[in-house]
């Protein structure tokens, strides 16, 4: 599966620390001195990437080609590489899901906007945290493990701990199953956790 990609622009201080930890990253990274540099790049692909700007950087305000939510603006100092990380997992996740605000997901609807996920006009109120779960599984075909689970949606964090993630999903399954009944909305095997689809006849 072909990595997604992060686009640094003027922010070399930030490459520096990402390439050092590249080998735990989910995705790729670019660096370009200015937006111009950017923009002339040979066969650029937008497709499954972001980005990365500082806040007081006002980029591509004269370019109608790039969509502003493929910008990821640095707005909060200062901002631990794990949870910067976190963040860039999460909005790669949410770009495969692009001009969508209500997502089919088995016999459900997600509503990203709402945060909510209903089935038979039954609604229940999610998480942030909860939605991402849902949306990295479902992008998934087969189960995944706790530590994948960890850095894609988490992010890169030494100091995370498994159980953290199994907490998060052990109580998202719950809500599911105290509203919907449903104890398969998300499965587990020896290979990790999964969101089922059943096959169409």
């Amino acid at each position: 599966m072909t990595k997604q990609t992060i686009h640094i622009i003027d922010f070399e201080i930030l490459y520096n620390i990402f390439d050092e930890i590249k080998d735990y990253l989910e995705f790729q990274i670019f660096h370009y001195k200015n937006e111009e540099n950017f923009l002339n790049t040979n066969n650029l692909n937008l497709n499954d990437s972001l980005i990365l700007v500082k806040s007081n950087k006002k980029v591509f305000l004269n370019n109608d080609k790039i969509e502003r939510k493929k910008i990821f603006s640095i707005s909060k100092y200062p901002i631990t590489i794990d949870k910067l990380v976190e963040l860039l997992n999460v909005n790669l996740i949410k770009q495969k899901y692009n001009y969508q605000s209500n997502i089919d997901i088995k016999n459900y609807v997600l509503d990203l906007n709402s945060r909510t996920i209903t089935k038979n006009k039954e609604s229940l109120k999610l998480t942030q945290k909860e939605i991402d779960i849902i949306l990295f599984l479902n992008d998934y075909k087969k189960p995944q493990k706790v530590n994948i689970l960890q850095n894609k949606v988490w992010g890169y964090s030494l100091e995370l701990e498994t159980h953290t993630v199994e907490t998060h999903i052990y109580r998202l399954r719950k809500k599911i199953n105290d509203k919907f009944k449903d104890n398969n909305f998300i499965l587990s095997n020896d290979d990790g956790y999964f969101i089922k689809w059943k096959k169409k006849i």
